[in-house]
């Protein structure tokens, strides 16, 4: 059972403790003034920011300003995030100490560049802080409207993609009134305080932001460490959480290796997303937590359009559940048709509402996406059973899937390739017990030049994001390629993925 007693806060982070009244202020106060900032400009408005109480206020005061709020990704450097910038035409970005510098570099030359709003930084020239705002109201009028957020999902080159965060997960261009009713009928009000497990700009986490708004006391770690979770989930009486398989095969670790064993008979309720979770480790977290996860399989552009329950998975182990009603899942061979069940094909789900998914001014992404109008595929292979179970067989593309995050081969192997000593390389994803999956590069060096592992590595990380960079490097003679240049990377992968790369700073010749 969920102790479902009313704590003494209404958010707990690492920066501090805010009560409900004191929440609701700071979220209207922002909000306001995000609005006032952004009066006649309707262009969207971008928070970057570290997990953090003051994080959550940041999201939740630019979705009920009004303007169309775009979360973006810490880990990017100052050229992606520009990228970033410039696609979504952003207006104004609303960041943290950590942040603000990086995005000050990435708006440099644009023009006309985002202002950049920011808290918790020393006072500077030219500096638009939070703390120097005039005061915002107490409260808002609930009658005006909130905007459809805009997320950003990687397409098959890996460049970033914007998405309207799909129904499912958004009520619509709605009232504010209407909006906070929508975020009281989530499954996870009423059951306890919520833990937020993950970075808060992924689709997932984000939940919290409703959740906050619903009044579910929230619990926002400054990251993921495993004992300190599982000692917070006991202190907190924690009773819902969003978790990817990493964040499992982390907590199974601790736990086996704590001196003491954790109460954790508080929670009651996890969704369970991101990357494939090995059978063995979600039967492990079912036997110790009890069957209390709910897995969703679905995209950014999307949403979950397939869920199962624990109960269901003990007996269905493998799948990731059968469509929700608006879907029908169909399985199609290369030339578009449907095929029996058991048989193994491209995934497909036909959209009964007629949206399918779409990408914000890619029309052409959008069209290969769909089979017919409202017919989309989310780039994997699979099949289903006679009960309408989905079990997932490959994938249709080349990402590699590393703690959840999609991972694009192509782009790194394009910043690889610029490196003066490189003559050619190729990135696959390769086993990790943890991790799922991690980047490896191989790579051939040009005649008489000669680099590091590390160097490479370095390399990678300048031009793209940490996530992106390689883990490790394979120095090889030749990459096989076929008559056309393409690479085949699952023949790359039983080749060279279970093959020692060279060892962290060693150096070819």
């Amino acid at each position: 059972m969920s102790d479902t007693h009313e704590p003494p806060y209404a958010l707990r982070s690492w920066d501090g403790d805010l009560s409900r009244p004191e929440v609701e202020r700071r979220v209207a106060a922002l909000a306001g003034q995000v609005e006032t900032l952004m009066a006649g400009d309707d262009r969207p408005v971008g928070v970057i920011a570290r997990n953090s109480g003051q994080t959550l206020i940041a999201f939740l005061a630019t979705v009920l300003s009004g303007s169309t709020f775009i979360p973006l990704n810490v880990h990017l450097g100052p050229s992606e995030l520009r990228g970033m910038l410039e696609d979504g035409t952003v207006g104004l970005v609303i960041a943290d100490a950590s942040q603000a510098p990086i995005v000050r570099a990435a708006v440099q030359g644009m023009a006309p560049p985002p202002r950049v709003l920011s808290w918790g930084e020393e006072p500077g020239p030219d500096r638009l802080r939070i703390e120097d705002l005039p005061a915002g109201p107490d409260v808002l009028d609930p009658d005006k409207p909130v905007a459809i957020p805009l997320l950003f999902s990687s397409g098959t080159t890996g460049r970033p993609k914007r998405v309207s965060m799909p129904p499912i997960l958004f009520p619509g261009r709605v009232s504010r009134r209407e909006f906070l009713a929508w975020a009281r009928t989530s499954r996870f009000v009423g059951h306890g305080p919520h833990l937020v497990a993950g970075p808060m700009y992924h689709s997932g986490p984000l939940q919290a932001t409703w959740l906050l708004a619903a009044g579910v006391p929230i619990v926002a770690p400054r990251k993921f460490v495993a004992v300190e979770i599982l000692e917070t989930i006991e202190r907190e009486r924690i009773g819902t959480t969003l978790m990817v398989p990493t964040h499992f095969i982390r907590l199974l670790r601790a736990r086996d290796e704590a001196e003491r064993t954790y109460d954790v008979s508080s929670i009651t309720h996890v969704t369970q997303t991101g990357a494939g979770c090995p059978d063995e480790v979600k039967l492990a977290m079912i036997e110790w937590w009890g069957p209390v996860f709910l897995e969703t399989y679905g995209g950014t552009e999307s949403g979950g359009v397939c869920f199962i329950e624990s109960d269901e998975w003990l007996t269905h182990r493998g799948s990731v559940g059968r469509a929700l009603p608006q879907y029908r899942i169909l399985i199609v061979d290369a030339n578009g048709e449907e095929l029996p069940v058991g048989a193994e094909g491209k995934i497909y789900f036909e959209d009964s509402t007629g949206r399918g998914i779409r990408y914000e001014n890619d029309a052409e992404k959008t069209a290969r996406a769909h089979l017919r109008p409202g017919v989309f595929t989310l780039g994997e292979v699979g099949r289903i059973d006679a009960e309408g179970y989905l079990y997932l067989t490959d994938r249709d593309s080349d990402k590699v899937v590393s703690g959840g995050v999609n991972l694009y081969p192509a782009e790194i192997e394009q910043v690889l390739s610029q490196h003066p000593a490189v003559a050619d390389t190729a990135v696959i994803g390769v086993d990790h017990p943890e991790m799922g999956e991690e980047l490896r590069a191989l790579v051939v060096l040009r005649d008489g030049a000669h680099a590091s592992e590390d160097e490479l590595i370095s390399y990678v990380r300048a031009g793209l994001s940490s996530l992106k960079a390689p883990r490790s490097v394979l120095f090889v003679e030749e990459i096989p390629r076929s008559s056309m240049g393409k690479l085949n990377r699952r023949d790359l992968r039983q080749r060279f993925g279970q093959v020692e790369a060279v060892s962290l700073g060693a150096e070819a010749v």
